[in-house]
């Protein structure tokens, strides 16, 4: 059974890190391209970052880059997304996904950034 756990998340000061973790079972994290989506309160769900399947090369929109950074542990099946210079902005529910015989989603981690 396919599944993917997204854990990692919490309450942060701006300018503080997090590091989010995306567990996946089913299958293994480099067959496909794996992708971190996030939605704020009121938002559209968008993309953030993407790691390819057989390169791992990495890709970050313009939110992320510079301040995110995407990885695959294949040995324990997981992607990972390191946040720094966390701002106000990022707050909001990160989810991990790929696209299988249909798109597959996590259940979602909260991340709050405030003062």
């Amino acid at each position: 059974q396919v599944q993917l756990v997204e854990s990692g998340g919490g309450l942060v000061q701006p300018g503080g890190s997090l590091r989010l973790s995306c567990a996946a079972s089913g299958f293994t994290v480099d067959e496909y391209a794996i992708a971190w989506f996030r939605q704020a309160p009121g938002k559209e769900r968008e993309g953030i970052s993407c790691i390819e399947s057989k390169s791992g090369a990495p890709y970050y929109e313009d939110s992320a880059a510079g301040r995110f950074t995407i990885s695959r542990d294949n040995a324990k099946n997981t992607v990972c997304l390191q946040m720094n210079d966390l701002k106000p902005e990022d707050t909001a529910v990160y989810y991990c996904t790929f696209l299988g015989l249909k798109m597959y989603w996590g259940q979602g981690t909260q991340v709050t950034v405030s003062s």
